[in-house]
């Protein structure tokens, strides 16, 4: 994974200082609260519903043992012992005093870690696929790639103040986890004939308010000319993305505007004069960057034979065997699997993980995944690089902490923003609708039966659950003060992008689960062969589901 240099350890350190500095400022009354809000949402800090939010950068969701430590020890000492896993691949603080924030920052810094741009009208943490470097559906590893935009867009002076956040993610797998049709700017990485890696970019895309799927403006882009291109994209919505209205000052406001041809015309006119400046990528530039994500010293051996033995484990154990198949992906390298580590235990918020987990995560790391953590979309983590013959002893320990619940990709392993419990801004409480649902659905053969199923809920129109792309999705609306809640169906957020359509009148908190249960009956009736619900609802549309549901 990247090692911070000198240069980026002086970055961090000095924003902490500065930040440090300024909060001091603020608490002795010496800048008001209109002053010191571009200065503590430029250092991942809102203030919510009872207390502040520090939101942690952890870029495209690398982590390693010794960060995961640090963030446990932090949970601990300033918060309530428990953290957040962003749908962004991020942590959040839910519970940290004001007057602490800069020893926070401080402390992560000693890490390599901080908090910089993760909120604010600026560049967001570039995000990628969960599996990425490892999956074997992937064409090259695309986080070398994440890493330069990374590092060119943090402090980027010109893009401080954009009309609005701005997101990037990059793919480079066969299945699209990364959702790039729903970013400001989606990169699906290519080979072309010759062999020559390229990106197709996708412009316009994103939930919130106004949502809609990302457009293509090209269709190859060289690599050396990466940054530049981003650069000539930003610069256009910079420029001309209204500032007026901050419900239209997203960049997919703009692409609908001026229409896509028109946009990608003034995109080209810009990257003239960018093209072959500064920003262009050597070959020296990209390989140093490459050189950070080498492959770990995988053991070599009988790969058969630790298949067959894994596979009489199965047959001796089927809880062990159901975990093996629904929370463990394939491995590029034989004898290995992706182990997904998950954070959808009923009872608890989807997405939160302990301190004490945290560090057992961490001991995992080290012990079975060459000391490495991956934060997920899906807000579970994963241990990317687990050999096949110790994954019955991490199980073991999974399962004793209450980690290994075996529903990865499932209706019960839903994406949860937390709603009005912690946030500000919700309207509705999302929580409380997730653990109803989990409840309601305890049986899991009866949720295997079902195939694979993304319910996702948000608690306002910000989208921070993505509810848009859930083949069900859930939004809590205020109605005359009172919490209720909207359903739509049919999103998806894969290569065959699609927005969801919303069912019909809202609901209330107490009706949700009910309301649940009869559009998967609605489903199980209705469903051919081995149809997902997703299959289901683009064969037969949405009336069906309607009529039940509001009979």
């Amino acid at each position: 994974m990247y090692i911070y240099d000198q240069y980026d350890q002086q970055i961090v350190n000095e924003r902490v200082a500065q930040f440090r500095d300024q909060t001091a400022r603020y608490l002795d009354g010496k800048i008001t609260d209109e002053q010191f809000l571009p200065l503590r949402l430029q250092n991942g800090l809102y203030i919510q519903r009872l207390a502040p939010m520090l939101r942690v950068a952890v870029p495209y969701g690398l982590l390693s043992s010794r960060q995961l430590r640090k963030v446990a020890e932090l949970s601990r000492k300033f918060d309530k012992g428990y953290v957040h896993v962003s749908t962004r691949q991020n942590f959040q603080f839910n519970w940290p005093e004001l007057e602490d924030v800069p020893e926070i920052l401080a402390e992560l810094a000693t890490v390599q870690m901080h908090a910089i741009q993760t909120s604010g009208n600026c560049i967001r943490n570039t995000t990628t696929d969960q599996y990425a470097g490892v999956a074997a559906d992937e064409l090259e590893d695309p986080r070398p790639w994440c890493e330069l935009i990374r590092q060119w867009s943090t402090l980027h002076p010109e893009f401080a103040f954009l009309p609005r956040k701005f997101k990037i993610a990059v793919c480079a797998s066969q299945e699209d986890r990364a959702a790039i049709h729903v970013h400001d700017i989606g990169l699906e990485v290519l080979h072309n004939a010759s062999g020559d890696t390229g990106f197709r970019v996708l412009v316009g895309g994103g939930l919130g308010r106004t949502p809609i799927i990302g457009e293509e403006i090209c269709p190859f882009l060289e690599k050396e000319h990466l940054l530049s291109y981003l650069e000539a994209i930003l610069r256009v919505y910079n420029q001309h993305g209204r500032r007026d209205n901050k419900f239209k000052a997203r960049i997919k406001i703009l692409v609908k505007a001026m229409g896509v041809d028109a946009f990608r015309e003034a995109v080209e006119k810009e990257w003239v004069a960018l093209k072959d400046g500064p920003t262009t990528l050597t070959d020296a530039e990209i390989a140093r960057a490459k050189s950070y994500f080498t492959a770990p010293d995988y053991a070599t051996g009988d790969a058969a034979a630790s298949a067959a033995a894994l596979q009489a484990q199965c047959v001796e154990d089927a809880i062990f065997a159901n975990w093996v198949k629904r929370n463990t992906v394939e491995h590029r390298v034989a004898g290995y699997r992706i182990v997904n580590v998950s954070l959808k235990v009923t009872g608890y918020p989807p997405g939160d993980i302990t301190d004490r987990q945290l560090e057992l995560v961490a001991d995992l790391a080290d012990r079975f995944s060459f000391g490495e953590v991956r934060n997920t979309h899906e807000q579970n983590m994963v241990l990317a690089d687990v050999r096949q013959d110790e994954l019955y002893e991490l199980w073991q320990a999974l399962q004793k902490a209450g980690m290994a619940t075996p529903t990865i990709g499932y209706l019960t392993d839903m994406i949860c923003c937390p709603g009005g419990d912690y946030c500000s801004l919700a309207n509705a409480k999302s929580i409380p609708v997730a653990e109803a649902i989990q409840n309601r659905f305890d049986d899991l053969d009866y949720v295997y039966d079902l195939g694979p199923l993304d319910l996702n809920i948000s608690g306002c129109m910000n989208a921070c659950g993505h509810h848009h792309v859930g083949h069900i999705g859930i939004l809590g609306v205020d109605k005359k003060g009172q919490e209720f809640y909207q359903i739509s169906l049919g999103g998806h957020q894969g290569r065959d992008a699609s927005l969801g359509k919303i069912l019909g009148p809202s609901f209330s908190q107490e009706d949700m689960a009910d309301v649940v249960e009869k559009l998967i009956h609605t489903f199980v009736d209705l469903r051919q062969d081995e149809e997902t619900f997703l299959d289901t609802y683009r064969r037969v549309g949405i009336d069906p589901f309607k009529e039940r549901v509001y009979a």
